[in-house]
């Protein structure tokens, strides 16, 4: 029997096609870049990410076993239009709901920052520490979301710990997170067991940005350098370019290892199949 509780996470569409809000960081680059990122849908809607700090694989990971919690007991979790007792009210007011996401309902997730890193295969669950950092960069996030015309601007997730000496954890996620984990829109289903076994951060990286792209059990082309862009959005010299995709490669080697299938059908150029459903 397996010793982990989640099997999958239902995250936000745009969360995970959202170019540039995670990338692979290099040495220093918290320091010197902020992140700013717009995701623009052809059919005029949009959603905008802003934080002090750009996000890398290790945000994701911790984002994606976030929702899974939430989703793994979504309704007992749920805070309504008006927030019961004083926990609810406190994680609303920090998730600092704007217009109209003010109106609509968040999950809360109740756990602890030890499960949390257990769960998402952190290799020392008791580094607590570096999974609490995680969480309050996430935190930092802004979100302005437009959708059919309309514009409301939250917080990506609020964090309350009522004790940190116990490691409890309370984190709400945002309205979009929420719908897509309650199945009220599109959502990207993402397999927590893959999850567990990627090793590089530019892996972690495609995983999902091609979880949201390719349905279960099918297939689609695609660019060596359009790879690359999905965890290196800059622009970069040709030699570093060509590390990029020395990179990249290795990681379609590591979904390859999954299950996932990798053909090379042109120089540069991939044909991706993902798994179907095993259940």
């Amino acid at each position: 029997m397996s010793c982990f509780e989640l099997t999958h996470a239902r995250h936000d569409h745009m969360h995970c096609l959202a170019p540039g809000l995670f990338r692979a960081i290099s040495h220093g680059q918290r320091h010197r870049d902020k992140l700013e990122v717009i995701y623009r849908l052809d059919n005029g809607n949009q959603i905008e990410f802003s934080g002090p700090e750009p996000l890398g694989a290790d945000d994701l990971r911790v984002l994606q076993g976030l929702v899974a919690l939430a989703g793994l007991e979504s309704e007992s979790g749920k805070i309504g239009l008006i927030a019961s007792g004083e926990t609810g009210e406190i994680l609303r007011d920090l998730l600092q709901l704007r217009g109209i996401a003010n109106q609509q309902d968040v999950l809360v997730v109740k756990s602890s920052l030890r499960k949390l890193a257990k769960e998402i295969g952190y290799a020392n669950p008791r580094d607590t520490n570096t999974v609490r950092r995680i969480v309050e960069r996430l935190w930092k996030v802004s979100v302005i979301a437009q959708v059919a015309g309309l514009r409301s601007g939250f917080r990506l997730l609020a964090n309350y710990a009522s004790d940190p000496l116990t490691d409890r954890l309370f984190v709400a996620l945002n309205p979009l997170l929420t719908n897509a984990i309650l199945g009220n829109c599109r959502y990207t289903y993402i397999d927590l067991a893959e999850v567990r076994q990627l090793r590089s951060s530019t892996a972690r990286i495609l995983h999902q940005r091609l979880c949201a792209w390719i349905d279960c059990g099918r297939s689609k082309p695609v660019g060596l350098d359009k790879l690359v862009s999905y965890a290196f959005p800059d622009k970069s010299s040709a030699a570093t370019n060509r590390k990029r995709q020395s990179r990249v490669r290795k990681a379609l080697y590591e979904l390859a290892e999954l299950g996932w299938s990798i053909s090379e059908h042109a120089k540069g150029r991939f044909t991706i199949g993902r798994p179907a459903l095993s259940r």
